[in-house]
């Protein structure tokens, strides 16, 4: 006798969220990992807030996310809206790729998967357990539906290859900051946006050196111009 596939509709559920510094998806990290000096916290749903569902986790120093595209949620792109090819950015935005060889966020479901680096966890906090997290590319507010320890025997493959990725991987740009601007940013902000603005948050595709760009992060508006490999900041100010 043949079995038959269940295929019945399972629904997700929100097990926590995350609060990080980017209010907008412009400026995150293209991976995780990339900008390590970011912090992030994990807070869980009122029904999953127990002390005993994170017990045992501090011993681990990485975790996996799973988590929901939320903007292209919002904006109606995922689902029966998905499209079987899309344009990386590192590509320069006309490569056509197949989405599942891509991290694109418009996919079928639009989940994603993040490795972050595991710095706190508070079992007892008002908001119950709360988990600290380092080089996390995700926009505040974004719904995690899974956490799960990153085992280095299995998880890590040092001779994978990245596909196209290889060939993008080691860019960045030099970021010209100046001084009285940089003293606008909290101490305990300054490396992160230095790593976030090295990683060039433009489109690839563009590349104009009289183009300004304004990026939240942090509770302040960061504009830059960007000519050739030097970024260059032009004015930092409370967001509005």
């Amino acid at each position: 006798m043949t079995e038959t596939p269940n295929t019945g509709a399972y629904t997700l559920t929100p097990i926590a969220h995350i609060e990080s510094e980017f209010p907008e998806k412009f400026g995150i990290p293209r991976q995780s990992g990339l900008v390590e000096e970011l912090r992030a916290r994990i807070v869980f749903e009122p029904d999953f807030r127990s002390a005993e569902a994170v017990r045992g986790l501090e011993s681990y120093s990485h975790l996996w996310l799973i988590w929901q595209f939320s903007g292209v949620v919002a904006a109606g792109q995922d689902g029966k809206n998905w499209r079987p090819t899309v344009r990386p950015p590192r590509l320069g935005g006309n490569t056509r790729l197949g989405v599942f060889a891509t991290r694109s966020p418009f996919r079928p479901n639009a989940l994603g998967l993040s490795c972050v680096k595991l710095v706190g966890v508070e079992p007892h906090t008002p908001r119950g357990p709360v988990l600290t997290v380092a080089g996390a590319d995700l926009m505040d507010g974004t719904p995690i539906y899974d956490i799960k320890p990153y085992l280095p025997y299995v998880d890590a493959r040092p001779d994978a290859v990245g596909g196209f990725t290889e060939r993008t991987k080691d860019y960045a740009l030099t970021v010209d900051f100046p001084p009285e601007l940089l003293a606008c940013v909290a101490p305990e902000h300054r490396d992160a946006l230095m790593g976030v603005l090295a990683g060039d948050p433009r489109p690839s595709y563009q590349h104009d050196p009289e183009r300004e760009y304004g990026m939240a992060f942090a509770g302040l508006t960061v504009r830059f111009r960007v000519d050739g490999a030097v970024l260059t900041v032009t004015d930092v100010r409370p967001a509005d």
